[in-house]
């Protein structure tokens, strides 16, 4: 861990960028009738004010309602040099090298943009990367950048740290990589975060951090972890799972997924003028990971990627979320919110083990296994 000035106006890895914090636009604020554009809108506003640039988005997120809603709130709101732009190829919206370009121009359309700052080549991991080979996608966006359609090309990961040395070996053109890395999932057998850092610093390529507090789990501490933030006086529960991702020093960009104005206010206070964690801050943290590291949770964090492709519309992250609460929590309202989840849609049950939700976690969660658990503790 560096304790590099990231609190600079300039990005110290691309010009354009400024600081090392960005808005992820996959858990925008919602409404019954979809994205809430009026808070939405107050929101950019303020990001972009408190002197952030950097906003992230992929064609699948909130089943294509993101790119849409920034266009409404962004694009058609703000000047294109005011702001910068990232998305994603993701592999589940197309088959062939044919398919990349149409896809790539009704991104742009959708977002109201000409051209994307950051084209990322989405969710890699080894599997996904023999298909976007065989699509020839990497050289696609390649050539996309030499024609001014894209500034920089990178990929964003769910694999370990051995896949992703491959394909930086293999592409050295990628100038960013996008992993998932938080306290919890630092030295975590699966996720590898240290490793895939490592990896990235290896070959030399700055990175981007997504899941910084996993999902919401950061936040929603167990009752014995609080205790130890709460004795510092002073931080959100986010503050610190943030600034922890934001003080290593290949790190050039922190994305924090904001549903509500209050969490961007939160972010704002401590993002705005950066101060890497401490090592009491640092002590604290390693204290919350033991506490996480002695429960029986689901590592799930919430992306719903497994939630479009399930053929029975089981929904998983909302079923896992209730059965974290119980375990954690012994909440009694548990079961009444799994009730409410499984109202008119599937049950933990109702699996039918086809395993569609497995390929594409990018938490690598056993699924199938755990909905069997699920089913065991609000069915009986």
């Amino acid at each position: 861990m560096g304790c590099k000035e990231n609190s600079m106006a300039v990005n110290p890895f691309f010009g354009e960028v400024k600081k090392n914090f960005g808005f992820g636009c996959m858990r925008l604020p919602m409404t019954e009738d979809g994205v809430d554009l009026e808070q939405f809108s107050r929101m950019v506003d303020r990001f972009l004010e408190s002197g952030f640039n950097y906003f992230d988005t992929a064609h699948g997120y909130i089943s294509g309602r993101s790119e849409t809603a920034i266009r409404e709130c962004l694009s058609k709101r703000h000047n294109r040099d005011e702001f910068i732009l990232v998305n994603k190829l993701s592999g589940n919206h197309f088959e062939k090298e044919e398919d990349i370009r149409p896809l790539f121009q009704s991104q742009l359309e959708a977002c109201g943009v000409d051209y994307f700052d950051f084209y990322l080549m989405h969710s890699q991991n080894a599997k996904y990367f023999e298909k976007y080979k065989a699509a020839r996608a990497y050289e696609t966006a390649f050539d996309l950048k030499k024609e001014g359609k894209v500034r920089h090309v990178g990929l964003s990961f769910h694999d370990k740290a051995d896949v992703l040395d491959k394909i930086l070996t293999e592409y050295p053109q990628i100038e960013v990589v996008q992993i998932q890395f938080n306290y919890l999932d630092y030295n975590d057998a699966q996720v590898e975060g240290r490793k895939c850092y490592e990896v990235c610093v290896k070959h030399n390529k700055p990175v981007i951090v997504m899941e910084p507090v996993k999902g919401g789990s950061l936040v929603n501490l167990p009752e014995g972890a609080k205790k130890y933030f709460d004795d510092l006086n002073g931080g959100s529960y986010a503050s610190y799972a943030i600034r922890f991702a934001a003080s290593f020093d290949n790190v050039m960009m922190v994305l924090s997924g904001m549903s509500n104005m209050e969490q961007m206010e939160d972010n704002i206070s401590y993002m705005a003028d950066f101060e890497p964690i401490n090592d009491k801050e640092r002590a604290a943290i390693d204290n919350v990971c033991a506490v996480f590291s002695g429960e029986n949770t689901i590592k799930c964090t919430a992306c719903e990627y497994c939630v479009d492709g399930c053929p029975v519309k089981i929904p998983i992250p909302n079923l896992f979320a209730d059965y974290n609460s119980k375990i954690r929590y012994n909440d009694w309202s548990s079961g009444m919110y799994y009730n409410a989840h499984t109202k008119n849609r599937g049950k933990a049950s109702d699996c039918i083990k086809c395993g569609k939700c497995e390929k594409i976690c990018p938490q690598h969660l056993n699924i199938r296994e755990l909905l069997v658990t699920v089913a065991e503790a609000f069915e009986k």
